[in-house]
């Protein structure tokens, strides 16, 4: 069974540059693990501060592997204090 995460985000306006450096950098990173099948970065066109984190994995372990990696523990450093707010749905492939 497939490990799906969306994630929401609204980023301060005066951070999205520095924001999409950085969640790009991790998503790159993230793509390369052995258990994530995609990660996708989406933005809305008509507005720049809010995204969208779109991730699968082959399972919650492959997810909890990512979460463990060097990479994604400076994502949580540098870029979430770059949003004003974060939710994340977990999902499954039917």
């Amino acid at each position: 069974m497939s490990f799906v995460l969306q994630v929401a985000l609204r980023i301060k306006p005066d951070h999205v540059d520095a924001f999409m450096k950085k969640v790009l950098e991790n998503a790159a990173s993230a793509r390369a693990e052995p258990g994530c099948r995609r990660f996708d970065v989406l933005v809305d066109p008509r507005d720049p501060t809010r995204a969208m984190l779109y991730e699968i994995y082959d399972d919650e372990a492959a997810f909890g592997a990512h979460q463990a990696t060097d990479h994604f523990k400076r994502y949580l450093a540098e870029a979430v204090p770059l949003l004003e707010s974060r939710e994340r749905f977990v999902w499954k492939l039917a």
